[in-house]
């Protein structure tokens, strides 16, 4: 059975916040076959190379099934009992803020409601906190003090709308790629113009007019400027300036600040500045390069400042736009699942709102004060202070900064629970408790993306094992620790309903976040629940805020605060000279639980790298794919050297991704310090300072195997092939027998070996076979190996073949490393095709072989490919 005649369902990625809708079919098998579903508002059929791959991560081999207990698996109603004792016990003795849940974006909004309303509305706590904290804190804070809630004025359609669009902080094009592509759909039948804002180069700037290549954390002197410049040319809004309160003081600390800080051109902050002010419709598009910085609220209130000056919000083609990273992070932000939040965007410190949603919920006295925030947790955790601790679909032993610090923690505390869909995660090893859950495809309720859509996530693949949702586990705790009634739901719908009447007190107090439409759907709509966007109700339609006015604030008007520009937290020196930035890549996510599964999407770059400009290179003595060491205060990292002029001098760049799994040395967050933006508490993730140095192993070495292979190295990155597993390897110590150790690496006792070792050069070939197949090989040199990787890689398995050459057979084509993994296409492939089809442009490359036509984030890298051979032919 192949699923063929099967009916579709609809859903939504669960990748980041942009809310893309998927048609989902299983083939009867377990498996899964995903396309792009055309219906849905967000994405119109289209999907990024992550999405596109999810039918490749739905298997069952890394999956936790049965609930474990110290290690040992036990039977639910054991596990169970055994949480609901010892949190019941922990809270009898020392008080329910000894207790805290860390959840995640990845849950759904009726888990959320679940988590949030055992925490503060039955245990009396505000200790639940989230992921998102690192994520988007800061754009809550920032809406919180401009607008009075935490509201998105605009949506999606604003892009098509747009004459510019300014992208602050965001690269777009590789982490949400389809908006990037509707961007681009815009420029080319309006001529849209972008402008990028942004330390680095990034695959942003590709298509962009102009790019800002300003200091780190100096966004908020480039907005000042353009806050004087507005209102030295006449631009303010007088009319939409009565619904406005703070813009003289606001504009005062303007002049005060020098934006020189932010080391721009003058000529370049000009240009910018007339086509801000002279673009009426003009969308502000900002992430996580403004949000994750101590500074980041005011980032986020200068770029409003602007908005609100103009009235340039609310309104068709204009307004500031906050892309989220998650799933489901604006869901958890609904339902209150920040420490300093309460449900429905009411206010935790307001005493009416917390006896509103205490007698709603019939439970005992909330919170009257903020729960501790994700650092302050886990600070709290390490301090003996939080002494039974819950994480949910997170994994905060590598994303949270000090990362190495939180790990200590988490592994002191006295209780911690995981709940997670795999027990092979830095975090779920440190557990007490392991819970199994449901993945995405298991798992039924609703997510809200970036522009407020309200959509439903449908199960497609039955759970398996003894997996369960998580709002199930979490009501079944409540029950237990003696709250029956309030969390005897009888499944999501139930909950949905449940948080929209919620929903309803809020509207009442004339707050933004009112779904109280939807509060009467039975199974049969739930289920059926088209994708919606918020306020539903009706006094509110579900479309912008703020063109008329209209604010949150008691005296209904927005307030433009007055802001100063600061440095980041950490400053360079002589011992850490570096400024390092981190982030994401274009086809893996997070910590890679899932994306890793993904052998098409470990291909792009299957190692943690470091980009670094060739002026820092050559002084540092660092060549192409060499490995440089980072050290910071807090922790230190090895990495490959991606040599690149798209940062710039003195700046580096490494992804987040990486993990203990995957790459224990990889691990980024353990640079990076826990210094926080002091009014959001989001940690400033994007400006460490290190010290960089090359890293002098004694041996290099590249391995394939059928199966995962167990290296013993100082640097060793794995990742998974279509056939298997690839690594990378490095050592600052001599192997004395390689045979023996390749032997314990693969674990192959008994596999037949050709080998072919020459001491006096270092280098080592070995290949393994059983019954005439490949099933590993390994290459060590003094210097990174040169073989074609991707070659082989894909000759596990195949019989009769000699790979200890390391090189493609003549009458072989090798397709090299994939460039677009939508489609599978390698970076040799598309040079042959420049070179034998004649194709010029990035749209002919697309013709000739799909490549970029799919979600689009790999043109910026087939342009590069079509231009370097441009001056390769003119040179010749």
């Amino acid at each position: 059975m192949d699923g063929s005649g099967l009916p579709e369902t609809r859903s939504i990625c669960p990748y980041c916040g942009v809310g893309c809708g998927v048609l989902l079919r299983p083939d009867g098998q377990g498996g899964l076959a995903v396309r792009g579903d055309p219906d849905q508002p967000a994405n119109r059929g289209k999907l990024c190379s992550k999405g596109a791959a999810l039918g490749e991560t739905v298997g069952l081999d890394t999956r936790l099934l049965a609930p474990q207990v110290a290690g040992a698996e036990v039977p639910w109603d054991d596990a169970l009992a055994h949480v609901a004792t010892r949190f019941s016990e922990t809270i009898a003795e020392h008080g329910p803020d000894s207790v805290a849940f860390y959840v995640s974006g990845q849950l759904l909004t009726e888990d959320y409601y679940v988590a949030n309303k055992l925490m503060k509305g039955f245990i009396g706590s505000a200790n639940i906190d989230t992921n998102s904290r690192l994520c988007m804190a800061s754009t809550v804070a920032g809406h919180k003090r401009a607008f009075g809630t935490d509201t998105v004025p605009g949506t999606y359609e604003d892009l098509d709308e747009a004459d510019l669009v300014v992208l602050v902080g965001s690269n777009l094009a590789w982490c949400h790629p389809v908006l990037y592509q509707r961007l681009m759909a815009a420029r080319a039948t309006r001529g849209t113009r972008i402008i990028v804002i942004d330390p680095r180069r990034t695959a942003s700037c590709d298509q962009a007019d102009l790019h800002l290549a300003l200091e780190p954390g100096s966004d908020v002197a480039l907005f000042n400027h353009l806050l004087t410049q507005i209102h030295e040319g006449g631009a303010f809004d007088k009319s939409y300036l009565r619904h406005v309160s703070g813009f003289d003081a606001a504009l005062c600390a303007a002049y005060v600040d020098d934006v020189t800080v932010t080391g721009l051109d003058r000529s370049d902050v000009k240009q910018f500045c007339a086509a801000w002010i002279g673009t009426e419709k003009v969308v502000t598009v900002f992430s996580q390069g403004v949000n994750q910085s101590t500074s980041g609220s005011d980032k986020v209130n200068a770029i409003l400042n602007c908005h609100l000056a103009t009235g340039r919000i609310g309104k068709p083609g204009m307004g500031p736009f906050s892309v989220t990273g998650q799933p489901n992070a604006m869901g958890g932000r609904e339902v209150g699942g920040l420490a300093n939040t309460l449900a429905c965007h009411l206010d935790l410190e307001n005493a009416v709102h917390r006896a509103a949603v205490q007698e709603f919920w019939g439970g005992g006295s909330l919170p009257t004060a903020p729960g501790l925030k994700a650092v302050d947790m886990f600070r709290a955790v390490e301090a003996g202070e939080i002494k039974a601790l819950w994480i949910i679909h997170t994994n905060p032993a590598v994303s949270m900064p000090e990362a190495d610090r939180v790990a200590r923690a988490i592994a002191g505390c006295e209780f911690t629970v995981v709940s997670d869909i795999t027990a092979a995660t830095d975090t779920a090893r440190l557990a007490d408790v392991l819970l199994p859950t449901t993945a995405w495809a298991e798992k039924s309720g609703t997510v809200t993306n970036s522009d407020r859509t309200i959509s439903r996530q449908r199960a497609v693949l039955a759970a398996p094992g003894g997996a369960r949702d998580d709002w199930a586990i979490l009501a079944e705790v409540g029950r237990r620790m003696g709250w029956q009634a309030a969390f005897d739901y009888a499944g999501p719908a139930e909950i949905f309903r449940e948080h929209a009447a919620l929903s309803a007190i809020a509207g009442r107090f004339g707050k933004d976040f009112d779904i109280s439409g939807l509060r009467d759907l039975d199974d049969t709509a739930y289920d059926a629940m088209a994708p919606t966007r918020w306020p539903v109700s009706s006094a509110k339609p579900g479309e912008r805020f703020f063109a008329s006015g209209g604010f949150f604030h008691a005296d209904g008007k927005a307030r433009m605060l007055p802001l100063r520009w600061r440095a980041p937290a950490a400053k360079t020196d002589r011992r850490f000279p570096y400024r390092l930035n981190t982030g994401r890549i274009r086809d893996q996510w997070h910590t890679m639980t899932r994306s890793a599964l993904s052998a098409r999407l470990s291909a792009h770059l299957a190692e943690p790298f470091v980009d670094i400009h060739p002026a820092d290179a050559a002084e540092l003595g660092v060549a192409a794919a060499e490995l440089v060491q980072l050290t910071s205060p807090q922790g230190s990292a090895i990495l490959r050297a991606r040599i690149t002029e798209a940062q710039t001098p003195g700046q580096l760049f490494a992804p987040m991704h990486w993990t203990a799994e995957y790459a224990p040395t990889g691990r980024v967050d353990a640079l990076v310090a826990g210094a926080v933006d002091p009014v959001s508490g989001q940690p400033e993730s994007k400006a460490a300072v290190v010290a960089a140095a090359r890293f002098d192993a004694v041996w290099y070495g590249f391995a394939v195997s059928a199966q995962p292979l167990h290296p013993r190295a100082s640097y060793w990155a794995r990742a998974r092939t279509a056939a298997g597993w690839r690594a990378e390897l490095a050592c600052t110590a001599q192997v004395s027998d390689w045979e023996a150790e390749a032997r314990r690496m693969f674990d192959l006792p008994a596999a037949s070996l050709q080998s072919v070792e020459d001491p006096a050069r270092g280098t080592v070939r070995m290949a393994f076979h059983e019954g005439g197949r490949l099933i590993a090989a390994l290459f060590v040199s003094p210097q990174p190996v040169a073989v074609m990787r991707d070659y082989l890689a894909g000759q596990i398995y195949q019989p009769g073949c000699d790979v200890l050459t390391g090189l493609t057979p003549a009458d072989r084509p090798d397709p090299g490393p994939v460039i677009c993994a939508c489609m599978n296409v390698g970076v040799n492939t598309i040079l042959t095709a420049i070179e034998t089809q004649g194709v010029i442009s990035v749209e002919e490359i697309g013709t000739a072989l799909g490549a970029g036509t799919n979600c689009g984030s790999c043109r910026s890298e087939i342009r590069a490919l079509l231009e370097s051979r441009t001056v390769r032919e003119a040179a010749e």
